[in-house]
């Protein structure tokens, strides 16, 4: 009868632990995937904006919802930035990452003006 209840005790004080655990893995595989989707979405924003396309027109055609584009220019390059804002769902994670977290992919071009 003790053994029953010694597993409980040992249940109760580790599952917390071991379900914080489960939700980081969950939110750091989340941003793993959006940082994938965005690195996917900058190759065609790259391609949009090579054929003349406006920032507008560039968030419409990819449908770019919750996420800024940062354009930068000068002489010799132009830098594309997608920037998308995620929350973090975890407890305590964002004590290691700011919440909401910032995901950012770029690319530089050759500017060709």
């Amino acid at each position: 009868m003790r053994k029953k209840g010694q597993a409980l005790v040992e249940f109760i004080i580790i599952l917390p632990i071991f379900l914080i655990l489960m939700m980081g893995l969950f939110d750091l595989g989340r941003l793993f995937y959006l940082k994938i989707k965005l690195e996917d979405q900058i190759s065609e924003v790259v391609d949009l904006y090579q054929a003349n396309k406006t920032e507008e027109e560039i968030k419409e055609v990819l449908k770019l919802d919750n996420i800024e584009i940062d354009l930068e220019e000068d002489e010799e390059y132009i830098n594309l930035a997608l920037i998308k804002e995620v929350n973090i769902i975890t407890p305590g994670l964002n004590l290691f990452l700011k919440n909401p977290y910032k995901l950012e992919v770029s690319r530089s071009i050759l500017n060709e003006a």
